[in-house]
C-alpha cells in the first residue's frame, strides 16, 4: 500500500491515523499515494494561522514580504526537476509540467516585483487621492487598506497542482494574510511535494502556509469575518460552498473560479491562406492538447464564419492527426493522459451530450492509440473535435473538461455576440482577426461576459502568451457561470485580501496615520537644506521655501528659442490676446517647472543621487510676465529600499505667484542615499 500524504499544519507534518483513499498514476494506473485529513482539528488549523502566521506576516512590510516571495521563487526554481518528476505521474507531458510549475514560479516572481515597485515599504496601503471634505481644508478624507486578520482558505482544482496554489498564495502573502492550501485529491501528491519544498526552504514565517491533504471536514464551520475563501472547481461545488452557513452567516469573502465555456472567434477576414487563419488553427489545437485540454481557460466553443467551417475542420483535423498520445516520458508524445480514470468517464459523458446535438468530426472518445502505455489502465483519451449547431443549448451548457472543442458557425457579428452570451460567463475569449473594426465590435460586445479577452493577430503572435495563459498582472476570473470571482490582477489581487477603510481627519492626523504628508498639515523648515539630509535623517514634512523669482519676457523668449517651443500663446501677442484662456502672452508651463527647480535644487554633491521623475503635474493658472514665483518643496513620502544603499523620496512641489495662488503643483521623485554609503 502506498504511503498516506501528510498535512502540514500547526508547525509540523500530521500523518492521518487511517489508510485514506488511493491516488493513482494517470499514465500507468499504479497507486501513487493515499490521502486523508482524518484526525485534523480544523478549528485549530485556522487558529494557528490567525494567531501565529498572521502577526508574523503583518510585522513585515510589503517590501519584506516581496523579498521572501522572490527568494521562494528562486528556491523552487532550483528544485524544479523534483517537481517535474512528480508531475509526470499526473499524466502531463514535460511541456505540461513546465506550463504548470514554471507558470506558478512566475507568479511568485511577478508579485515579488510588483510588491517592490508598486507598494510602499510599509504595512498599510494608501489608496487614491486625499479627498477634501471642507471648504477651509481642515477636514479631509483618505482610503487606506490594512491586512485582514484572518486566514485565506484556498481550495484548488486538480488540473494545476502547482500554479493553482501559488497564484492564490502569492497575493495573499503579499497582503499579509496566511494561507491554508487544500488541493484537489487526484493530484494532491504533487502539491504535497511543492509544500514540502517550501517548508524545507525555511524562508516563510511559521503559520503563514499550511497544507491540508484530503477533505476540508468542518473547516468552514469555523470561519470568521476576517477569513477569506478562494475556490477553483465546478460551478455546482462553488454554489454549495458559497451558500455554506459559515460563509453566509459571517459574510466571509468568497471568490470562485468555476466552469467556463471559453470561446475563440475567427474573423470573417481570416480565411484559409491568411496568417490569422493559420494562427487560429494552431491556437485551437494547442488549447485542445496542452494538459490534455484540462485547463479552465481552454477553448470549448470555436466560432467560425459559416463559409470557413469546412476549412477549419480540415486544418484542425490534420494537425490533431499528427498529435501523438501516450506516455509523457516517451519521445514524440505530444499529449498525455487525463488526471484520472474518473475524469475520463466524465469527459466521455460530456462528449456524448455534445455529439447528440452535433457531430464528431475527429477522434473517438472510446478508442485511442497510445505510445508506451496501456490505453485502458491509463486515463488516455483521443482529442475530440465536433461541429455543432449554435442554436442548440448543449454547446453553450456542456463543458467536456478534456481535449474537446466544438466548431460553431456564425453569419454576422451581432449573431456571434448573442451566441457568446449564451455561455453565461467565461474566463477568457479570443478573437483572431486582422480587422481592427471587427475586433473592436466583438470585444466590446462580449466583454460583459468575459474576464479576459485576447486579440490575436500576426502583429502580436510572436510575443503573445496565448489564449490559455492567465498572467499575474491581469485579472483571472469571469462573471456568471465562470464563478464571478477574480484572482491575481496585479495589486488588485493583493487588495482583495485587505480591508479598505475611509479615514476622515484633519491634515496633521491624516499625515501621522498614513505616513504621507498631506496638504494643509505642518511643515518643518530647518537651517539644513532637505537635499543635504540622508534618507534616515529626512522626516515627513521637512520643507524648503525658495524664491521669489520674477518671470520676464526675456525668460520666455529665451526658453522658446532654446527649446524650439514657439507656441503662439508664448510668442504671438495678437494670437494670445484672442485666446479666451489667456488674453495675453504667458510663460511656458515647463519654464515654470524649470525655474522652480532652479529655486529649490541644492547644486553641490550630496545625498540626493538623482531625480527620476515627476508625477501628477498640473498647471493651475497662467503665469504672466512680471509674476514672481515662489516654490515650497515638502518631503511627502520616504520609501527605503531594503536591498539598496538608497531609497525613494517623494516631494510635494507647490509653485505660487505673488498673490499666493498656486500656478503649478506636482510631485518630484528622487533617489536619496542612506548614511555611510560610498554614493553619499
Amino acid at each position: 500500500m502506498a504511503p498516506v500524504l501528510g498535512s502540514y499544519v500547526r508547525g509540523g507534518w500530521h500523518v492521518p491515523p487511517d489508510e485514506g483513499r488511493p491516488l493513482f498514476d494517470a499514465v500507468t494506473g499504479e497507486e501513487v499515494a493515499r490521502v486523508s485529513s482524518a484526525g485534523l482539528d480544523m478549528a485549530a488549523v485556522l487558529d494557528h494561522g490567525r494567531r501565529v502566521g498572521g502577526p508574523a506576516l503583518r510585522e513585515l512590510t510589503f517590501h519584506q514580504r516581496a523579498g521572501l516571495l522572490k527568494a521562494l521563487a528562486g528556491h523552487l526554481r532550483e528544485h524544479r526537476e523534483e517537481l517535474y518528476a512528480v508531475s509526470a505521474r499526473t499524466g502531463g507531458t514535460p511541456f505540461d509540467a513546465k506550463f504548470d510549475i514554471d507558470g506558478g514560479i512566475g507568479v511568485l516572481q511577478a508579485y515579488a516585483s510588483k510588491g517592490r515597485r508598486e507598494l510602499p515599504n510599509d504595512t498599510i496601503y494608501v489608496e487614491g487621492d486625499v479627498e477634501p471634505l471642507s471648504r477651509g481644508g481642515t477636514f479631509v478624507g483618505q482610503h487606506i487598506a490594512t491586512s485582514l486578520q484572518g486566514v485565506a482558505v484556498q481550495v484548488n482544482a486538480f488540473n494545476f497542482p502547482v500554479w493553482g496554489p501559488l497564484e492564490k498564495f502569492a497575493p495573499a502573502f503579499l497582503a499579509g494574510v496566511p494561507s491554508v492550501v487544500k488541493p484537489a485529491s487526484p493530484t494532491a501528491f504533487l502539491t504535497a511535494k511543492l509544500v514540502e519544498l517550501i517548508v524545507g526552504s525555511g524562508l516563510l514565517p511559521e503559520g503563514t502556509l499550511q497544507f491540508v491533504a484530503g477533505s476540508v471536514g468542518d473547516m468552514f464551520d469555523h470561519l470568521t469575518e476576517q477569513d477569506l475563501v478562494a475556490f477553483t472547481g465546478s460551478a455546482s461545488t462553488a454554489a454549495k460552498l458559497r451558500t455554506h452557513p459559515g460563509i453566509v452567516g459571517r459574510s466571509v469573502r468568497f471568490s470562485a473560479e468555476a466552469d467556463s465555456l471559453n470561446l475563440s472567434v475567427l474573423g470573417p477576414d481570416a480565411g484559409p491562406g491568411t496568417p490569422e487563419f493559420d494562427l487560429y488553427v494552431k491556437q485551437l489545437v494547442q488549447e485542445m492538447t496542452v494538459k490534455a485540454g484540462q485547463k479552465c481557460t481552454a477553448v470549448r466553443r470555436a466560432f467560425v464564419p459559416a463559409e470557413h467551417v469546412d476549412g477549419v475542420v480540415e486544418a484542425v483535423s490534420a494537425r490533431l492527426a499528427s498529435t501523438v498520445v501516450g506516455n509523457p516520458g516517451s519521445e514524440g508524445v505530444r499529449m498525455g493522459a487525463l488526471a484520472s480514470l474518473e475524469q475520463r468517464e466524465e469527459v466521455r459523458r460530456s462528449v456524448k451530450a455534445l455529439a447528440d446535438s452535433g457531430r464528431i468530426v475527429f477522434g473517438d472518445p472510446e478508442k485511442v492509440d497510445v505510445v508506451d502505455a496501456d490505453a485502458e489502465r491509463g486515463a488516455f483519451i483521443s482529442p475530440i473535435l465536433l461541429t455543432g449547431d449554435p442554436d442548440r443549448a448543449e454547446p453553450h451548457e456542456v463543458e467536456a473538461f478534456g481535449p474537446v472543442s466544438t466548431v460553431l458557425p456564425y453569419s454576422s457579428t451581432e449573431q456571434l455576440i448573442g451566441y457568446a452570451a449564451r455561455g453565461q460567463g467565461s474566463l477568457v475569449g479570443s478573437v483572431v482577426t486582422g480587422d481592427t473594426g471587427f475586433a473592436r465590435d466583438v470585444v466590446l460586445g462580449v466583454a460583459p461576459w468575459h474576464g479576459r479577452l485576447l486579440v490575436l493577430t500576426q502583429a502580436d503572435a510572436k510575443e503573445s502568451t496565448g489564449h490559455g495563459s492567465p498572467m499575474p498582472q491581469l485579472v483571472h476570473g469571469g462573471p456568471g457561470r465562470a464563478g464571478g470571482g477574480e484572482e491575481m490582477g496585479g495589486i488588485r489581487g493583493v487588495l482583495h485580501h485587505m480591508q479598505r477603510t475611509a479615514v476622515q481627519a484633519d491634515p496633521d492626523t491624516l499625515t501621522a496615520i498614513t505616513g504621507r504628508w498631506v496638504a494643509g498639515s505642518r511643515r518643518t523648515e530647518t537651517d539644513v537644506h532637505p537635499f543635504r539630509k540622508h534618507l534616515e535623517e529626512l522626516r515627513i514634512g521637512d520643507a524648503i521655501v525658495a524664491g521669489p523669482r520674477t518671470v520676464t519676457q526675456e525668460d520666455v523668449e529665451h526658453f522658446a528659442e532654446f527649446t524650439g517651443d514657439t507656441f503662439y500663446a508664448h510668442m504671438d501677442a495678437d494670437a494670445a490676446a484672442a485666446n479666451p484662456l489667456f488674453g495675453e502672452r504667458v510663460a511656458h508651463g515647463y519654464l515654470v517647472v524649470s525655474l522652480a527647480a532652479g529655486l529649490f535644487v541644492d547644486p553641490d554633491p550630496g545625498p540626493v543621487l538623482a531625480n527620476f521623475g515627476v508625477d501628477r503635474l498640473r498647471f493651475l493658472t497662467p503665469v504672466r510676465f512680471s509674476d514672481a514665483l515662489t516654490v515650497t518643496l515638502t518631503c511627502k513620502q520616504v520609501t527605503p529600499r531594503d536591498s539598496a544603499d538608497y531609497g525613494e523620496v517623494r516631494w510635494d512641489a507647490d509653485v505660487t505667484r505673488q498673490d499666493g495662488e498656486s500656478v503649478a503643483r506636482y510631485d518630484v521623485l528622487t533617489l536619496v542615499a542612506k548614511k555611510n554609503t560610498k554614493s553619499a
